[in-house]
């Protein structure tokens, strides 16, 4: 396995003018040797043309990328040693399934006795020993995928495994199983394993560290946890969690005062905050629904309810703007249409100024 250095900037376009020019804008960042890290934004944000700079199926425009201490910014992904898995199974239809795992030892003339001792073991972990002489090309779309896992997962000198989205194509009941296989593969053989995703399932789940992305640069870096409860940027703070966190307009006063329209919050801010337009999150998790007012309420307007099983997800008009809470499926709740209170400043308040979250 390899420790990664990115020290990088890359533009498709031969001269970038301005940052709307780069798919990646200047960036360093390290993924250390064998840890568990996901790539996570929406389309278009450059996470996998991070992916392929690191494989090398792309040149950065600018910087370098170095694995263990070593400039490899010019090396082939042959000479980087890299294993690289697609969003869609890239596999030999006529080799059967122990065929197509051994495929990238034998090319690299690994002993029999190696390569039958390696194929059992990934293929135990995939519960793929079952098929192993069967041919590729009768098997179920998620089987293939799981061949294409096993091809990058087998060799056991990599520098890294590189992922694409690559449970695209596979059945949403089979999305979580597989997540918590490849989870157990990187507890056991310790690979350093990136795995791009638009799906926060999937990166929450899979991985130790998540880099969220947005516009070609990295937002922020940081745990499951985190990213969930302390975002540093307003656009964490919303593509992180179903529905993401509540963002609202307040205004802080001279006198560190803090209010949402006509509404004081605070009499006064814990810490020093910058005066003017400031933006207030709460996560619908940590938002309490209140018969009668407390400080840090506003009054709000029960819009609808929906149950999903455990929990009511609950839309409410505060201030002139649509705020979510996730109460408990047992909490009765007034009619919509009803006046409630909503507590929006509390102890998992987080504060921002210019989309960037106050200390």
């Amino acid at each position: 396995m390899a420790r990664i250095d990115l020290d990088l900037a890359h533009s498709y376009r031969k001269t970038a003018r301005s940052d709307a020019d780069y798919a990646l804008l200047p960036l360093k960042i390290t993924f250390e040797d064998g840890g568990a890290y996901a790539l996570l934004g929406p389309s278009g944000c450059g996470k996998t043309t991070m992916l392929n700079i690191i494989s090398g199926l792309v040149t950065a425009s600018q910087g370098t990328v170095c694995f263990d201490g070593v400039d490899r910014t010019q090396a082939s992904p042959q000479q980087r040693n890299i294993a690289q898995v697609f969003q869609f199974p890239v596999i030999y239809d006529t080799m059967t399934v122990g065929e197509n795992l051994a495929f990238p030892l034998r090319n690299r003339k690994v002993p029999a006795a190696q390569i039958r001792e390696r194929v059992g073991r990934i293929a135990e972990m995939l519960e793929l020993s079952a098929v192993l002489d069967q041919r590729a090309a009768n098997l179920a779309a998620d089987a293939k995928q799981k061949i294409s896992l096993g091809r990058g997962l087998v060799r056991p000198d990599v520098s890294a495994v590189l992922f694409d989205e690559p449970l695209t194509v596979i059945d949403p009941h089979l999305k979580w199983e597989l997540r918590r296989k490849l989870k157990q593969i990187h507890h056991e053989l310790g690979l350093t394993l990136i795995y791009v995703t638009h799906d926060q399932v999937e990166a929450m789940t899979f991985a130790d560290q998540v880099l969220v992305m947005s516009r070609g640069r990295v937002v922020q870096q940081g745990t499951p946890a985190q990213l969930f409860e302390r975002p540093q940027h307003t656009f964490v703070a919303h593509f992180i969690g179903s529905p993401g966190m509540n963002l609202l307009p307040v205004e802080c006063r001279a006198d560190q005062s803090l209010w949402l329209g006509a509404t004081q919050l605070a009499a006064q801010a814990a810490a020093s905050l910058p005066v003017g337009p400031l933006t207030l999150g709460i996560r619908p998790e940590y938002l309490r629904l209140l018969a009668q007012p407390q400080a840090g309420s506003v009054p709000a307007t029960i819009v609808r309810v929906q149950p999903l099983g455990t929990t009511q997800l609950v839309s409410l008009q505060a201030a002139g703007h649509e705020i979510k809470a996730h109460v408990a499926s047992d909490q009765v709740l007034p009619a919509p249409g009803s006046e409630v209170h909503a507590a929006v400043f509390e102890t998992h308040t987080c504060l921002y100024h210019n989309e960037e979250l106050l200390a």
